[in-house]
């Protein structure tokens, strides 16, 4: 089989290996769809949030199609078409462990759970970004239509934020300084996508000066991350779902306690699965305007460059199509 293996530190490369073997408690998949994350080109440059080692398969945002299944395995079949968890116990799928950027690869029926109908494979394989946004707006608590919610950043996960807030009902503004990416806030239900520059006039203006209800700071640059306490309003929540490592900003700090402010912070969906994706399936949420490249395997090279073009892409996809 082929797959994109990073050998080391800036040394990606697309390989053939074995088809790997199962065990009587492992499923088989086939890649279907497999996007390109930003801590994916973190991982080629050595960096990641756990340890990890090379050789390793990339690839924790996937669709799929149960190919085998071990002797121990009922709860999925052959033909079962999946996505599946990418924090497995003290492991990472797809970072500590080698992921699903390869035409085959290992999974436990624990990780995984089934693609509705409506839903195809490229789509499916942004379920694991959509449930980091879902997850980071349910923590927040009670998002409805009374709402106005700031989204701000316009990535793939400010994007999928954007996308169920509106779906919540709520009025949502995503404030973002590339074009590109406001024009794809629009289309994922954005009731107005604006520059950092405008964007404290006009939520003053929707709500009558008082400020966004909830905001959710998707950025990960501190400077945002100290903006989002400012701009909130009196008795806002505020949903820090951005990542960040050691950068520093000030903040005003003060105002958390004189707004009464509610804050939570997020990182990844665990637990959320199984909801987000029934969220997905009855509100119809149309995910495709992320997808802006497809590469073949062949072609992962790239599609990791092009997931590097921030200007001209919001996600790059590797679709695969292999059979046994």
């Amino acid at each position: 089989m082929k797959a994109l293996q990073f050998q080391g530190e800036g040394r990606p490369e697309v390989v053939e290996l074995p088809v790997p073997e199962i065990a009587a408690d492992e499923v088989l998949v086939a890649a279907r769809s497999v996007g390109i994350c930003h801590s994916d080109i973190e991982l080629l440059e050595g960096r990641y949030i756990i340890p990890f080692s090379y050789p390793i398969i990339p690839g924790h945002e996937w669709a799929g199609e149960v190919v085998a299944v071990g002797a121990n395995v009922s709860d999925v079949t052959v033909g079962d078409r999946v996505v599946g968890e990418c924090v497995i116990g003290e492991d990472h799928f797809g970072f500590s462990i080698s992921g699903a950027l390869a035409e085959f690869f290992v999974a436990r029926p624990e990780w995984l759970h089934r693609i509705p109908e409506g839903i195809d494979d490229s789509s499916g394989a942004l379920i694991e970004t959509f449930t980091v946004g879902y997850h980071a707006l349910m923590r927040v608590g009670n998002v409805n239509a009374s709402d106005t919610v700031a989204v701000l950043g316009a990535g793939p996960v400010g994007l999928v934020t954007t996308a169920a807030a509106h779906a919540l009902g709520a009025t949502v503004v995503t404030v973002e300084p590339s074009e590109t990416r406001r024009r794809a806030a629009l289309a994922l239900g954005a009731d107005h996508a604006v520059e950092p520059e405008g964007a404290e006039e006009l939520l003053a203006s929707l709500t009558d000066g008082r400020g966004p209800s909830v905001v959710m700071e998707a950025s990960g640059n501190p400077r945002v991350m100290s903006d989002a306490i400012r701009i909130a309003a009196h008795g806002a929540r505020l949903g820090f779902i951005g990542i960040d490592v050691g950068n520093e900003a000030s903040a005003p700090l003060g105002l958390i306690q004189s707004k009464g402010l509610t804050i939570t912070g997020t990182i990844g969906s665990p637990g959320a699965w199984p909801e987000a994706i029934r969220f997905l399936e009855r509100t119809g949420i149309d995910l495709s305007p992320l997808v802006t490249e497809r590469f073949t395997v062949d072609g992962a090279l790239g599609a990791l460059a092009a997931s590097r073009d921030s200007t001209r892409n919001l996600k790059v996809h590797v679709e695969l199509a292999a059979e046994l």
